[in-house]
């Protein structure tokens, strides 16, 4: 998935670096989670949090600084790792099968070595963090990240198969599970560039309005990818109990129509699945998601603008353009 990047072929070059110091940093004498850490690190996605990290860092450091660049590698992995070991996890909660397309860990190695493997991985950050940011306030801001992470993925799992469950409630869960790592991206490839506080908060805030819109764009592809393909499993997230903000504000508008589908949702038809995702588009459902994540997009896009300029700033700009402006 790093072919996202093949405009961008800095920021890709780098993301090759970081999958090859995970490699690296991922070892282990057992073969199964050996295997499985090989295939976690260079079967990745695309790899959003190091690549935002480095266009950030790249608004300050210098390429000249090889002895900078070498930390900055070392955190953008960490940022990673991060995010790996939290789908591992997610994984074995959910039973999922496939992660990016392919068999999860759990799927191919089984429980235990899956459970032992996101563990692992979880060792390998905190390394990572203390041979980093030792002396930095941010071995707490990690500590405090990695909480609201928690926090968020606790909300979203209380949450399940809650009918009731309000749109602030979904945008607090989102909140932690997607959009705090990507803020927390941002705002070190600032840091520990050397930027200053302005360019940090400008950081911060847009990695959040980035992660949010990022979230709300992925909950609008479960109610459009494999509708039309007869053997793919459809709105996986709501046979699970999760209700996601198109859900939400079509069950605002018509709640007469739409939570009858909520009452059992895993036990769904495939039709019933079709035409619960045709009630969410009539009643505004995609249409009421897709103007929160545009306007998100636009905040981001706003608070880019009040960067110092430059090449990265540039990079920035059509980056956030080609992972957020999608068409539903």
């Amino acid at each position: 998935m790093l072919s996202f990047w093949q405009d961008y072929p800095e920021i890709q070059n780098k993301l090759r670096v970081t999958q090859e110091l995970m490699v690296d940093r991922l070892k282990i004498s057992n073969h199964d989670i050996k295997t499985a850490l090989e295939a976690m690190a260079l079967q990745g996605g695309k790899m959003v949090r190091p690549a935002l990290f480095y266009l950030f860092a790249g608004l300050t450091a210098k390429a000249s600084d090889e002895k900078l660049w070498q930390q900055l590698i070392k955190i953008a992995a960490s940022l990673e790792i991060l995010h790996s070991a939290t789908l591992i996890h997610d994984d074995i909660i959910d039973d999922s099968p496939l992660r990016r397309g392919i068999p999860s860990i759990e799927a191919q190695f089984g429980k235990d070595v899956a459970v032992y493997t996101g563990d692992f991985t979880y060792t390998v950050y905190f390394e990572l963090l203390i041979e980093t940011m030792a002396g930095t306030p941010f071995l707490e801001k990690n500590a405090k990240s990695m909480k609201k992470i928690l926090q968020g993925e606790l909300t979203q799992m209380q949450s399940a198969f809650e009918t009731t469950i309000s749109i602030r409630k979904y945008m607090k869960a989102i909140s932690g599970k997607t959009a705090e790592l990507l803020s927390l991206s941002c705002l070190e490839g600032a840091y520990f560039s050397g930027a200053d506080q302005k360019t940090q908060h400008l950081a911060k805030r847009i990695g959040r309005a980035i992660g949010l819109a990022f979230q709300i764009y992925d909950d609008l592809l479960n109610f459009t990818v494999g509708l039309d393909e007869e053997n793919k499993p459809i709105l996986t997230d709501v046979r699970l109990g999760i209700f996601t903000l198109p859900l939400l504000i079509a069950r605002e508008n018509n709640p007469e129509k739409i939570l009858p589908y909520l009452q059992a949702p895993e036990k769904l038809t495939r039709e019933a699945c079709l035409e619960l995702s045709d009630l969410v588009a009539e009643n505004g459902g995609m249409t009421g998601a897709l103007l929160i994540a545009d306007g998100l997009t636009q905040k981001a896009l706003a608070d880019i603008e009040k960067l110092p300029d430059g090449s990265n700033k540039v990079l920035l700009t059509q980056a956030t353009q080609a992972l957020l402006e999608r068409k539903y």
